[in-house]
């Protein structure tokens, strides 16, 4: 109508559409009206494509305020959807529980997430990606203050070796005097003599979810899900050594650039300076 209208008298066209006259006018004002939320639909389109389509309409809430934008997460939510922009979705991952193999620790976490300082409560766990006939196995450590992965290993097969290596990692991170609660589930490897030594000998104390309860390591089964939808569904892999490659970028970008809300619209490597700087 409005291209039109240069050629063809408006009181015709709108005859052959069907519109009345002020229904017409009423639309052409709206159209004329300069859009109040054209810069904030720029940022939005910016955040997102900067991360790749990770960012929900929360966390790109969060991320516009440090452009000093203040817009409440349903309104963000509501120009995502004008601009036809929508946030990858969550997926499960598969359990290492094979029943009573050791020793069975008691659950001293309760789904008690968090923590006041960094390195008082950390949470482990193995999870599988699969690449054409292989598999890829992820080992991680994460501190349930900041957020942060503390430590991380992937391995072709999902050995003893490769949680002791990951945990070896997470141990040499520790200063003199620190001594975190390591919370994992029941799979076969937390119950192993070796690993349960690795953790004495560091006077890490142990806890473990109940049997068959995945809300017990929460936390944990978080970051799995976030992994996979942000990074490994959302591309194709040519092989096991490319997807090493990608998680390893992945778990950098989670801790250093990747704002999170439960930390207040900060990034985990930002919570541990914030913290260090505190004491």
């Amino acid at each position: 109508m409005h291209e039109l209208r240069q050629s063809f008298p408006v009181v015709e066209l709108l005859k052959v559409v069907e519109l009345s006259r002020s229904t017409f006018y009423a639309w052409d004002m709206v159209r004329k009206v300069p859009d109040k939320y054209a810069h904030a639909k720029e940022l939005i389109k910016q955040v997102y494509d900067e991360h790749k389509g990770r960012y929900g309409y929360r966390r790109i809430a969060d991320a516009l305020r440090e452009h000093g934008i203040e817009l409440h997460a349903n309104t963000i939510l509501r120009l995502m959807g004008q601009l036809g922009l929508k946030s990858v979705q969550r997926v499960k991952n598969f359990k290492t529980y094979r029943g009573k193999v050791g020793v069975v620790a008691p659950n001293l976490l309760e789904r008690n997430f968090d923590a006041e300082a960094p390195n008082q409560k950390w949470a482990t766990d193995v999870t599988e990606f699969k690449v054409g006939s292989e598999k890829v196995y992820l080992s991680t450590v994460k501190d349930l203050c900041t957020r942060e992965i503390v430590a991380h290993e992937t391995s072709l097969r999902p050995t003893m070796q490769l949680v002791v290596s990951m945990l070896k990692k997470a141990l040499a991170t520790l200063k003199p005097g620190e001594a975190p609660t390591m919370h994992s589930d029941q799979g076969w490897h937390y119950q192993m003599s070796e690993y349960r030594k690795l953790l004495s000998d560091h006077n890490v104390v142990q806890s473990m979810s109940r049997k068959g309860n995945c809300l017990d390591n929460a936390s944990m089964e978080s970051f799995f899900a976030v992994l996979k939808t942000e990074c490994f569904h959302r591309q194709s892999f040519t092989d096991t050594n490319e997807l090493r490659a990608t998680i390893d970028d992945y778990i950098g970008y989670y801790n250093t650039k990747r704002i999170s809300t439960a930390l207040g619209g900060l990034t985990p490597l930002q919570c541990r300076i914030k913290h260090a700087q505190a004491t």
